[in-house]
């Protein structure tokens, strides 16, 4: 077994499908039903025992500096590429960081810490079982091991959602190949899970962690957010008048 010491919170992007709520307030500070996004997250790391915790910023970047302060153990990391690259950049510039650690988005709702315990068998990623439909990426897996990724989805597969977990060594083998690829190739449009899924797939021996859909919630439209939060129904209804008119 290992157990993760760490994690690191992908916070650094635009949020644009949730303009103009994110015009103002990055999109892990949105509140839903009264609580920040990140601080779902802040918490349940908490409750499994992690409190170093670095937060990689970019967007807005300022409304990020009273975490510092309410979190002991929280660091900001600035992307200063996070406007011209994908979110490669990112966990590039938090490459010191990966081993034995957790990543996560930041604008994810958390629900269940259980998800985020320490210990884990293998590094990899939280998923979810899907038998019908889904246009998320899905995972095939055979004996315990992550075999292909269809970023199409697909049916009858495991949903892959944005919590994963690393080792000392995989860790250290992600951080050699962030750099290949952002320094050596230029690669900046990738997203960062790819060098594992698509890049590199024979050198990593992934597995998941299997998870229920309530556990976590990604929120990636407007519409999805006034489905949890009807306080925000107003933008969808501006949304649709103007698409109308």
């Amino acid at each position: 077994m290992y157990r993760a010491e760490r994690a690191i919170i992908m916070a650094a992007g635009i949020g644009s499908r949730l303009q103009p709520v994110t015009l103002d307030t990055p999109k892990p500070l949105v509140r839903v039903n009264g609580i920040r996004m990140i601080d779902t997250i802040i918490n349940a790391l908490h409750d499994n025992g992690i409190t170093e915790i670095y937060v990689v910023v970019g967007y807005l970047k300022e409304a990020f500096k009273s975490l510092e302060n309410e979190y002991n153990g929280l660091a900001l990391i600035e992307n200063p590429y996070y406007a011209e690259c994908n979110n490669i950049s990112s966990l590039y510039v938090a490459r010191e960081c990966i081993n034995n650690a957790i990543i996560l988005d930041g604008d994810q709702i958390i629900y269940n810490a259980d998800i985020l315990r320490p210990e884990f068998e293998r590094s990899g990623y939280n998923a979810v079982w899907v038998d019908g439909y889904t246009d998320e990426w899905l995972l095939s897996v055979k004996n315990e091991i992550i075999t292909s990724c269809s970023r199409t989805g697909g049916t009858n597969g495991w949903q892959l959602y944005s919590v994963s977990f690393w080792n000392d060594v995989d860790g250290k083998r992600l951080k050699h190949y962030l750099e290949v690829e952002f320094e050596n190739k230029s690669n900046r449009q990738i997203y960062w899970d790819d060098i594992a899924m698509f890049c590199y797939p024979r050198d990593f021996q992934l597995g998941i962690r299997a998870m229920q859909s309530s556990d976590i919630i990604e929120i990636d439209s407007m519409q999805e957010l006034v489905k949890i939060d009807s306080s925000y129904s107003q933008y969808v209804v501006g949304v649709i008048d103007e698409n109308e008119g």
